[in-house]
């Protein structure tokens, strides 16, 4: 374990190598070059994770009579919270606790050691900037182990911790993950908050993370922690831009762990209309309060062939089919950041994508898209509103989903969802002689809907989040924006350099593009049609010979008609005439 100073000797990269970054309360230094991995667009990441663990640690202090205090936030009233692991799923919160007269409730303040604060471990830390905003944000903390694997990274990790003045909250470590999470499975040693953020699959952290008992990628967590008797409970799950975000507790409980079946489902999708339909893979039964019996569920719930339109289904999953969020904790979290809109630079659109996911249906676990549906049957597009106001006259609920803009998540049955697809259509019918009788389409439209859909505007279509029009999606950060390439030793240049690299392997696998030369000559090997005929007027700027051909140059040569300009070539394989086909 590394201890937060620079050994003897080592030397520092010249600074103007290094680019410094300020992000929310923490200044690091980072190679141009890609050595190690940094990433500014996931900003809205670190933000996030630092507010729920903020929430994480008010919870478990708050049981310990312990308030935390937070830069800029209004004083709030103590909480209580009395959680066990014998009745985990039970967590009452008793605000106003009465304190006896004189009694000063200790408190925890941003950047101070708590001795009966949480540990927290980042286990792939890179250049260690999350770890240091931990310290200097998040109060409430024993102690932070900033942790990675490549020497070059920990050298950076411990010249940051030196530089925000955080050497007695960060501890900078070498090591791989794994190991040093199995190294914490005693009850004394486990940390209380594990974040790993790794680049590609968290596959490989998975049983080491749940040996820990913390938290990490939900229903595949879930699957690893029933080995260890343990089992997860979703407070948070996240897919912005190009990444997932999942926050979980891990719970001890044998009798829960058998529940676990039930919470998995498979998903038998139409690969023709896109329906959807879940297989659970056990079911819980029994009297109310009284013992449960767990048995494999029975299905399949769907026939060989789609009964919208004929085609034939795919198998996904195993997926988590619970509700991936707790809308309690997500309602603190969310008034936390509000009440306190400048301790986050992406506050707006954390308070966006929150007040999102408290409008989301809890129970039902997937979504449609509003231009999916359209372009199924080929039909133009109703607003979201329309869409919205057809399901609620029709009595069912719908709501939006934070991970796609356009999503529509709704109770209704596909067959209902269809027919008011239908009714649309009917608004703009669609030329039934362009479409197959055997497309998803024709089958849909040949059936007359059952359910006669009202497309008036309702004005609980509308939901709160877009009324007030918060920021919920994410716009254009920056150009080039997305993933970065993975941290490499040496790296390689950045900036301007690396968008000249994606420039010169862009398309590197496709055949070379002919020589426009090689190609004027190869066409004058043939002759002119339009010459033959008398009618080409181009003369020496024709791209085919004029020269009367010879019989050998006739049985070899292919007729063409004469291009317009010579940089046009003749269609290539495949190339069709007419309309084109929807």
């Amino acid at each position: 374990m590394e201890n937060g100073t620079m050994p003897c000797g080592e030397k520092r990269p010249p600074e103007d190598q290094e680019t410094t970054v300020t992000e929310g309360a923490a200044r690091i230094v980072f190679p141009s070059a890609n050595e190690v991995f940094y990433n500014p667009v996931q900003e809205f990441n670190r933000d996030l994770t630092c507010a729920v663990i903020t929430e994480f640690a008010r919870i478990q202090l708050g049981a310990k009579g312990i308030q935390i205090k937070v830069p800029g936030e209004k004083d709030v009233q103590k909480v209580v919270v009395d959680l066990s692991e014998q009745e985990e799923d039970k967590a009452e919160l008793k605000e106003g606790a009465n304190v006896a007269p004189g009694d000063q409730p200790q408190t925890a303040a941003v950047g101070e050691i708590c001795e009966e604060g949480l540990r927290v471990l980042e286990g792939l830390a890179a250049s260690g900037l999350r770890s240091i905003r931990f310290a200097r944000e998040v109060p409430g903390l024993r102690s932070v182990i900033a942790n990675d694997a490549s020497p070059r990274a920990v050298d950076l990790i411990r010249h940051n911790v030196q530089l925000n003045k955080v050497a007695h909250l960060v501890q900078p470590s070498q090591a791989d993950a794994r190991m040093l999470m199995y190294q914490h499975q005693r009850v004394s040693e486990r940390f209380e908050v594990i974040d790993l953020d790794p680049y590609g699959s968290p596959a490989p952290f998975l049983d080491a993370a749940v040996q820990a008992a913390l938290r990490i990628v939900l229903h595949s967590l879930d699957l690893r922690a029933n080995c260890y008797q343990r089992f997860v409970v979703p407070l948070l799950s996240i897919s912005a831009d190009f990444y997932v975000r999942v926050f979980v507790r891990v719970f001890t409980g044998q009798a829960k762990v058998k529940a676990s079946a039930s919470k998995q489902a498979l998903v038998f999708q139409c690969v023709g209309c896109g329906a959807f339909h879940l297989q659970h893979l056990g079911k819980a039964s029994g009297p109310s309060g009284g013992r449960v019996k767990f048995s494999p569920d029975c299905g399949p719930p769907v026939a060989p062939e789609c009964e919208h339109c004929g085609q034939r289904h795919q198998l996904g999953g195993p997926l988590w089919a619970e509700p991936i969020h707790d809308l309690d904790f997500v309602g603190r979290v969310l008034e936390a950041v509000s009440t306190n809109p400048g301790r986050f630079h992406t506050s707006e659109r954390i308070r966006g994508v929150l007040s999102v996911v408290t409008e989301e249906l809890p129970d039902v676990p997937l979504y449609y898209t509003l231009d999916q549906l359209s372009s199924t049957i080929h039909c133009s597009t109703p607003s979201l509103l329309q869409l919205r106001s057809a399901l609620l006259h029709a009595g069912f609920r719908v709501s939006l989903s934070h991970a796609c803009k356009n999503a529509v998540k709704t109770d209704a049955p596909a067959s209902a969802l269809w027919d008011i697809m239908r009714c649309w259509e009917k608004g703009c019918p669609v030329k039934r002689e362009r479409l197959s009788e055997t497309s998803p389409a024709f089958r849909i439209l040949s059936v007359e809907p059952r359910l006669q859909a009202s497309f008036t505007i309702r004005d609980d279509a509308n939901p709160s989040s877009r009324q007030r029009g918060l920021k919920r999606f994410q716009a254009n950060p920056e150009a080039n924006w997305g993933p970065r390439p993975r941290a490499r030793p040496g790296g390689k240049a950045g900036g301007e350099a690396m968008g000249d690299r994606r420039r010169l392997l862009q398309n590197k696998r496709k055949e070379p593009a002919e020589d426009l030369v090689q190609r004027a000559a190869w066409l004058k090997t043939f002759p002119c049609k339009r010459f033959k005929e008398g009618t080409c007027q181009r003369g020496n700027q024709c791209c085919y010979s004029h020269r009367l051909p010879t019989p050998e140059a006739t049985a070899e040569a292919t007729s063409t008609n004469c291009p317009q300009t010579l940089n046009q070539s003749p269609p290539g394989p495949g190339a069709t005439t007419g309309p084109g086909v929807d």
